[in-house]
């Protein structure tokens, strides 16, 4: 029997190849809600990695995080959308005209989100772009800047989830992909939570990458994490 947090975890399929990544969908295609294709995976092999994702229904989350001239972003998302795409991600630093390209191109059955700062990212790195805010700041402002302009959702880290549910209630999504379990490395991620410290801030969505897909036995690891879910 699924368990009720299955819907919300989302597996990262940055893996070398469609063989792997297929290994995986076939392994825990029962025990996920959907499999993350990220800019690792789409550019090593293309289309052709969400077709077999398809077939599972509307599983595939795309997340290329979209930033380019209007057009060219609204014809990506219809693009997008014509390949069975869930949920795709465009970036909000890319203006309010962008991001309405991209929501009057969407599909009806797909959830657009909006990357806010990337969780690999801390105020430092804002600094060296000329952003003078604090992350979590940055992160509502762009996620402000998202809802006015018709976003479903934000990708954030899990530290601003309760700012995002405090200023939004439950207007908007919130996917968020700094998950490390409570028994994994954090590896290049500086603003994570576990999954049940996410869940209980108020996330929609867990994106897990690592400690599932390079782990001996990955569906013993979605095993231990909807366990601690549980706990």
């Amino acid at each position: 029997m699924k368990s009720r947090f299955t819907e919300k975890i989302i597996v990262a399929l940055d893996v070398a190849t469609t063989k792997e990544a297929l290994r995986l969908i076939s392994l825990l295609s029962d025990d996920v809600g959907l499999f993350k294709i990220g800019l690792q995976s789409y550019t090593a092999q293309g289309p052709a990695l969400l077709r077999p994702i398809s077939l599972l229904g509307p599983r595939v989350f795309l997340d290329l995080k979209l930033h380019d001239i209007p057009n060219t972003v609204g014809k990506a998302v219809e693009a997008a959308g014509e390949l069975g795409v869930r949920m795709l991600t465009v970036h909000l630093s890319g203006g309010s005209e962008m991001i309405r390209a991209a929501t009057a191109a969407r599909a009806s059955d797909m959830l657009l989100l909006g990357v806010t700062v990337l969780t690999s990212a801390t105020e430092q790195t804002l600094r060296e772009i000329g952003i003078t805010d604090a992350v979590e700041d940055q992160v509502l402002w762009l996620a402000r800047l998202g809802a006015e302009a018709g976003i479903d959702g934000v990708v954030a880290s899990p530290r601003e989830i309760k700012p995002l549910r405090l200023e939004f209630g439950d207007r908007i999504k919130i996917a968020v992909q700094g998950i490390r379990p409570s028994w994994a490395e954090p590896g290049d991620q500086k603003r994570f939570m576990t999954p049940r410290q996410a869940i209980e801030a108020g996330a929609d969505y867990i994106g897990i990458g690592r400690p599932i897909t390079a782990h001996s036995q990955p569906r013993e690891a979605v095993a231990k994490i909807l366990g601690e879910l549980a706990a």
